[in-house]
Formats: structure tokens, C-alpha cells, sequence
């Protein structure tokens, strides 16, 4: 039933396959959108202090602000996919980038915790818009296969580059402008996608899509937010009512999300597609890729400053190794996948990141920045291989129709791979880092503090006698990094069987081949 759907489409009649003039350009200014909305998920990260001194928000609200954007973006991905799929992703595009740039501005100015979690969380719902959108349109801008493998290449180096481009960006404006640039940098890269979309960009749909299941979309948000929000409380507060009753509302929302979906006939997301053995487990490779990639920018940010002492901009600089590998195999993965074959390069690239994270196995305080560097360079290259290929296999395992809703599929594995790596790692980390011995003659208030998180003992340290206050801040740092440590290696070890159950499931996958002339 379901190999007309997953079989290799054919685009357009030849006269249509004719390459499109401006394509190149128009693919830039997608990917910068796409670079965008993934820096302003990390960097906000870096600005959190000076926020906290401005706003004075609570312990609560200042985990509602910084994880609202993510779970709004994760919760409508697949519903905006669809949503493009029906009236047009170009006007989706649009509209969402004019929203983005509006609701910057609102984040920017925010005047108090509760205008600041409203800000953000509109900043997510605009962010989902853009985001499947700009990879369904690279299915309708490039006909050809190979050129549309480099451009998917392009688009995945942006999206993998971005978690490790955001503290650099943010170091950068923290030092030399207020808190509120952050987010005023979105204005003009949003004015530039709508002037040059307008021109550039050509309109797709579905020509026979049916309605739009609003019961769907709210399953949907509601099981996938619900999911995010138990993993993270569980690795942050730890397992308790308010944990379960989270999951079970996600994991029973989800369940009906599914069979509804089976029962509709235009439903919002074509579960037959996980039929096929390449689709499943590119989009399995793909959420546990990110995980790895995620949890470890998210953990090596924190070690480098709190652990290493360095300022915001130079722990940017010093993660930079990731983007440059993600960005150089991402333009490459196309052309590899081809000469060897779909499930050597996304098996190799999984394996690629576990190597790495077992290496990390091996952490201490004064590891020497080159040992570093070179872990989070093969991150990189293991990722933008993995990534782009599974999208690209994603992509074109579909009618063009419904590219919107196959994209929303890999950004939803991202959005979901991303809050799980820094969630299930977190735990570990956390969880290892709360049972250090605090040194006698520590305050009580202060110990707490300290046990919160690395953050909270800098802070409590600068408050105590040298001598005490030294003494606590070297004894959380070694328990930072031994949670790290094991982090990793359990971080490894999923990576690396990943990499082997990706091997099984890619096999006989294939990217289409392109055709001469373009």
C-alpha cells in the first residue's frame, strides 16, 4: 500500500525540470533563516544573567523563558508542515519570517518575566513556520537530485552550525550591546527573506490536500510538548507525579494523534510513510545524531566557562570546530552517499559522534583545548554527514505534495533530538553534580545554592571567605565533570548502537541520482 507513496516521484514533465533561475540565491537566504531561528534557541543561553538582573524573574519563570521558544517550535512543527502543504509554503514562509521579526522585537523590549515567556513562545510559534517550510521548498526549487542533495547539504550544515554559532554570536553582542540585540540581529536577516522571497522563491502545495484537522494539530502540540516537558522536569526536579502525569498525557496523546491520522483521509501526517524501512530509520538516525550533538555544545558550553574560566565570547569561539566540520560534511554527504552508499555514510557518522563522546570519557578540568577542539570537530563531521543525508533520504522518499509534511517530520526529529540530548544527558550530569560533599563552614543557603547547579556554586563561592569559597567551587567543578564524564559515555553508547541499527534499517537506500545537463 505504501510504495506509490514511497517511491522516487517524478517532479515535473520535463519542460518544468528546466533549472530555475536564482535558485542559488534564493537557497541562501533560506539557510540563513533557518541559521537564525537555530541560534535563537542557544543564544539566549548566554544572556540569561544579565535578563535575570533586568527582569528579575523567578526560579520557575526563568526556566519557562528559556525552554517555552523550543517546546512551541517542537509542539507545531508537524502541524505547520501540513498547514503549508494546503495554502502554499511560500505564503507560509512569508508570513512566518514578517511574525518573526515582529515578535523579535517584542522579546527585545520585554519589560517584565510574564511579557518575556508570552514573547518567546510567539517567537516559537513563528519559528515553526519557517522551519519546514525552507526544506520543502528546496524539493520544489531543485529538480535536479544532485544539485538538490548539495542545496539539502547547505541547508543541514546551517541547521547543525547553528547550536554552535549561537554562544559565539551571543558572546559577542552580550559584550558590546545590551541583553535585547540578541534578538533585534533577526530584523534585518527577516526584511532580506521577504524582499528577496517575494522575487525568488516560487509557490508549491498540495493540489488535493483536504482540510485542515484541527483536532490533529492540537493532539499533536499537546503530545509533543507534554513528552518534552516530563523528560526535562525528570532531569531536573526528578521523577515524581507531576513527571508522570505529563508523560501519560503526552504518550495518550500521541497514541491518538496516530490513529486518528490512520482513519482520516487527507490526514495531517501520513503515518504510512513509517512503513517504509529508510524513512524510519532516517528519522531515527536524525533525532539521535542531533541528541548527540546538542547535549554535548550544550555541557562542553558550561565546562568551558564555569570549569575552564573562559569568558562568554571565547567559549563561543572555542566550540567553533563543531560548525566547521558540521558545514564541511554537510556539503559533502550528498556526493559520499552516492560513491559508497546511503547507510555507510549516516552509520558512519553516528559512529563518528559516539567515538567522540567515549573520548570524553577521559574529561578532566585542565584537558588541554586541542584534545577538545578535535572531539568537537568530529561531532561536527559525524553530524552534517548523518543529518543531511537522512534528510535528503526523508525528503525524497516522498511526492513533492508532500513535502511539507515529510520536512516537518526531520524538524521534528531535530526539535525532539535536541531537547532530549541536553534532558536525558542533563539527568546524568545533574544527577552526579548534586551529590558533592560540600566543605565544612559553608552556610547552608549557600550550600543549596550550590547543589542547584555549577552556575549557582560560582556564585556562592564569590560570597564566601577565599579560602572556603575555593575550596567548595573546586569540589562542585570535579563532580560537574565526573557527570559529564559518565554523560558520555552513556551518550557513546547510544550513539554507537544507533549507528549500528541504522546500518540494518539504510540498507538498499539510495539517493537519486541526478541527470545530465543541469
Amino acid at each position: 500500500m505504501s510504495s506509490e507513496i514511497l517511491s522516487p516521484q517524478p517532479d515535473a514533465p520535463k519542460m518544468a525540470d528546466a533549472p530555475r533561475p536564482g535558485r542559488w540565491l534564493a537557497l541562501a537566504v533560506l539557510v540563513l533563516a533557518v541559521l537564525l531561528v537555530a541560534v535563537d534557541a542557544t543564544v539566549l543561553g548566554l544572556a540569561t544573567p544579565f535578563l535575570s538582573e533586568d527582569l528579575k524573574p523567578s526560579g520557575t519563570q526563568l526556566l519557562w523563558i528559556g525552554d517555552v521558544y523550543s517546546f512551541v517550535i517542537a509542539g507545531l512543527l508537524v502541524s505547520m508542515g501540513s498547514l503549508g502543504d494546503r495554502i502554499g509554503r511560500k505564503r507560509l514562509l512569508l508570513s512566518g519570517a514578517v511574525a518573526f521579526g515582529a515578535v523579535s522585537v517584542l522579546n527585545a523590549y520585554a519589560s517584565s518575566p510574564e511579557m518575556m515567556i508570552l514573547a518567546r513562545a510567539l517567537l516559537g510559534v513563528a519559528g515553526a513556520t519557517l522551519m519546514p517550510s525552507t526544506l520543502a521548498m528546496i524539493r520544489n526549487l531543485f529538480h535536479d537530485p544532485q544539485e538538490r542533495s548539495l542545496a539539502i547539504g547547505i541547508w543541514g550544515a546551517m541547521a547543525s552550525a547553528g547550536a554552535a554559532v549561537g554562544p559565539v554570536v551571543g558572546g559577542f553582542l552580550l559584550e558590546n550591546f545590551w541583553w535585547g540585540s540578541v534578538f533585534l540581529i533577526n530584523l534585518p536577516v527577516m526584511a532580506v527573506l521577504v524582499l528577496v522571497g517575494i522575487r525568488l522563491l516560487p509557490e508549491s502545495r498540495d493540489p488535493s490536500p483536504g482540510p485542515w484537522d484541527l483536532l490533529s494539530v492540537a493532539l499533536s502540540m499537546v503530545g509533543i510538548v507534554a513528552i518534552i516537558y516530563a523528560v526535562k522536569e525528570w532531569a531536573t526536579a526528578g521523577f515524581g507525579v507531576q513527571v508522570a502525569l505529563a508523560g501519560a498525557v503526552g504518550l495518550l496523546a500521541l497514541l491518538w494523534f496516530v490513529r486518528r491520522q490512520l482513519k482520516l483521509p487527507a490526514p495531517l501526517l501520513d503515518m504510512r510513510l513509517f512503513h517504509h524501512r529508510g524513512f524510519s530509520g532516517a528519522v531515527l538516525a536524525d533525532l539521535l545524531t542531533i541528541l548527540g550533538l546538542s547535549g554535548l555544545v550544550f555541557f562542553l558550553s558550561q565546562f568551558l566557562q564555569l570549569v575552564q574560566d573562559r569568558d562568554p565570547l571565547e567559549a563561543g569561539l572555542a566550540e567553533l570546530p563543531a560548525a566547521v566540520g558540521a558545514v564541511t560534511a554537510g556539503l559533502l554527504a550528498g556526493q559520499a552517499a552516492r560513491r559508497w552508499s546511503v547507510r555507510s555514510v549516516v552509520a558512519g557518522g553516528l559512529a563518528a559522534i559516539g567515538v567522540a563522546l567515549a573520548v570524553l570519557v577521559w574529561l578532566r578540568g585542565d584537558t588541554a583545548y586541542p584534545v577538545l577542539g578535535v572531539v568537537l570537530l568530529v561531532v561536527g563531521v559525524g553530524a552534517g554527514f548523518s543529518f543531511t543525508v537522512t534528510a535528503d533520504v526523508i525528503l525524497s522518499s516522498v511526492p513533492k505534495e508532500q513535502a511539507g509534511a515529510a520536512a516537518a517530520v526531520s524538524e521534528t526529529a531535530y526539535e525532539l533530538g535536541a531537547a532530549l540530548g541536553i534532558a536525558l544527558l542533563g539527568s546524568i550530569v545533574t544527577g552526579v553534580y548534586r551529590g558533592f560533599a560540600v566543605p565544612s563552614g559553608v552556610p547552608a543557603g549557600a550550600a543549596a545554592e550550590a547543589h542547584e547547579s555549577l552556575g549557582g556554586a560560582v556564585e556562592s563561592a564569590g560570597q564566601l571567605p577565599a579560602d572556603t569559597g575555593a575550596v567548595l567551587l573546586s569540589s562542585a567543578q570535579d563532580a560537574f565533570v565526573d557527570g559529564l564524564r559518565i554523560a558520555s559515555g552513556v551518550g557513546a553508547a547510544v550513539l554507537l548502537g544507533t549507528a549500528v541499527t541504522a546500518w540494518f534499517l539504510l540498507r538498499g537506500q539510495r539517493l537519486e541520482e541526478g541527470t545530465t545537463g543541469h
